[in-house]
């Protein structure tokens, strides 16, 4: 079935009818306000579990959706949540037209985002642990797979779901599902979808082009993978590929479809999960 014909199908499919064929794979969060006090509680009470037993946590963290970061932060400074024995691996960051990693003082800067969402909150920041934070940039992308090796892997993948399926900054193309870290040029979709969404007035031509990423490889081997897919807006962008990421062939033209295999759940909200208004 070609892809046209696939999400017209797809579409036509109730809420109701969603939530009964996917089953296990699909929270659906009634707004979301509770979609992100869903995923803060996830994070706090994974690294309070592996606290518990005297293990590492290892993540791996998005910056989209960010509305989790301050629940998150007073999660862990109300119930003193130790952070000293945490990886965490942020999915990806923007670059400059010479492809540098933007600085935490670019207002697109998702390391700067962090900082002031979540990072700057903590009432005990010391106990994470600096050279555990990574974001990829020009310097450590050459040696993000093997750290992450080296650690284990990740025992987690939270992120959320770009309008073409990308999932960190994995774009569509071939191969995708076998990719490591790496800079990428960013597809028209994304960035135009982003420029939207980004209080820069649309403006496209300063939009950054490119970024560094961890790879599909580094998600797809993760222990679990939990994906929030939301609106998060007025607009309805991220409806169709709710349902690609849940019932979509496994290709490479929407790269979150290979997670077919994995122990994966996608969660989302009541709006996100509604039918378009439009059908075509």
């Amino acid at each position: 079935m070609d892809r046209m014909t696939e999400i017209r199908r797809l579409l036509k499919l109730s809420p109701q009818e969603v939530r009964r064929q996917a089953g296990r794979h699909l929270v659906v969060c009634d707004d979301i306000e509770s979609l992100h006090q869903m995923l803060a509680e996830d994070i706090a009470g994974e690294i309070q579990k592996n606290n518990d037993k005297g293990e590492q946590t290892r993540l791996i963290l998005p910056v989209g959706p960010t509305g989790q970061y301050p629940i998150l932060a007073g999660i862990i400074n109300s119930k003193g949540i130790s952070l000293s024995n945490c990886w965490f691996f942020f999915m990806d960051e923007y670059c400059d037209e010479n492809n540098r990693a933007v600085g935490k003082e670019h207002p697109l800067s998702f390391k700067g985002e962090a900082e002031r969402l979540f990072f700057s909150r903590l009432d005990d920041s010391g106990e994470l642990r600096s050279e555990q934070v990574i974001f990829p940039d020009e310097n450590n992308i050459e040696n993000l797979a093997g750290l992450i090796d080296s650690i284990g892997g990740i025992d987690t993948c939270y992120g959320g779901i770009g309008i073409h399926g990308h999932v960190a900054f994995n774009e569509p193309e071939h191969g995708v599902k076998d990719t490591h870290p790496r800079l990428v040029t960013l597809n028209d979709f994304t960035v135009t979808i982003n420029a939207v969404r980004s209080d820069v007035g649309g403006n496209l031509e300063c939009f950054p082009r490119s970024a560094y990423t961890l790879g599909m490889s580094q998600i797809l081997d993760a222990g679990r993978i939990r994906l929030y897919c939301r609106n998060g807006c007025e607009f309805d962008w991220a409806n169709a590929v709710l349902r690609l990421a849940l019932f979509g062939e496994p290709g490479d033209d929407y790269p979150v479809t290979h997670i077919r295999d994995c122990d994966y759940t996608i969660i989302t909200d009541e709006n996100t999960l509604s039918q378009p208004e439009n059908l075509l």
